[in-house]
């Protein structure tokens, strides 16, 4: 099945106010900079994004915050978007962080199709008793807080254990990028671009891969897939230009030796 499309807006169809989207990278890392830049134009608001975290006050999700179209945000990380602090503590935006292998765990999950798991992971905290501000009044006081989740004792290598009930994340859609695809959909991500990018296509319902290379069916060396196309319904080949455009989040240099 040919699963290619010609334009974002084509690769975005269906993507309405309220929808939850899993959006794949790390930090500016494999981020599909391309599907996020469509939804920004197309204003689309009310957003629900699950991704490690929110990108930086310019690029990546923190586009989509700036111009408010993120209602609400499940992340791991967010210390480095101002604007997504502010508008936190400010109650402008519920955020329910959760730890990282828990994330990761929660989006494969869903793809997996188990409705949950426990893991030791939180245990003890108010990841698990409850209490988290999910969203602050504007006022410093808390408008919602993270429920209780239950905890169980289990034996493991002959030691009881207590462990934390979390539930997976199936998402509307799962936006993902990958270095190179086919148009059945199999892809290859790049280097550390493969991260939080196959949970996140796993989680989607209808999960959308812009791609830097396309290939032909058959190119691919089956041992080289990262992500089967049984996973994936769009793939938007990009351009060079968009390819190429790539930003640093931390750009570090040696300092230059004196002649």
């Amino acid at each position: 099945m040919d699963k290619v499309v010609d334009t974002p807006a084509e690769a975005l169809a269906g993507v309405t106010r309220g929808a939850t989207l899993a959006v794949g990278g790390f930090g500016l890392c494999g981020i599909p900079s391309v599907l996020i830049a469509e939804l920004h134009r197309a204003g689309v608001d009310e957003l629900e994004v699950v991704s490690n975290n929110c990108g930086v006050d310019d690029w990546g999700l923190g586009i989509l915050l700036q111009s408010r179209q993120i209602r609400r945000m499940v992340a791991s990380y967010v210390g480095e978007n101002k604007e997504f602090a502010r508008q936190y503590l400010e109650g402008e935006l519920e955020v329910e962080l959760t730890p990282q292998g828990t994330l990761a765990e929660r989006l494969r999950s869903g793809g997996a199709g188990i409705p949950a798991f426990y893991t030791p992971t939180g245990v003890g905290s108010q990841v698990a008793d409850g209490g988290l501000p999910w969203r602050y009044d504007g006022s410093g006081g808390v408008a919602v807080a993270s429920p209780a989740k239950e905890v169980r004792v289990f034996g493991t290598g002959g030691e009881e254990r207590e462990f934390v009930l979390e539930q997976a994340i199936v998402a509307d859609f799962g936006l993902v990028r990958a270095r190179r695809g086919d148009r059945h959909g199999n892809l290859v991500f790049d280097k550390s671009a493969r991260n939080f990018n196959p949970l996140c296509a796993m989680s989607g319902r209808v999960t959308v891969a812009e791609v830097e290379e396309l290939l032909e069916p058959g190119e691919l060396d089956p041992d080289e897939v990262h992500l089967p196309g049984i996973y994936v319904q769009r793939v938007l080949p990009l351009t060079p230009e968009q390819a190429a455009d790539k930003r640093i989040e931390k750009r570090t240099v040696r300092a230059t030796e004196e002649a």
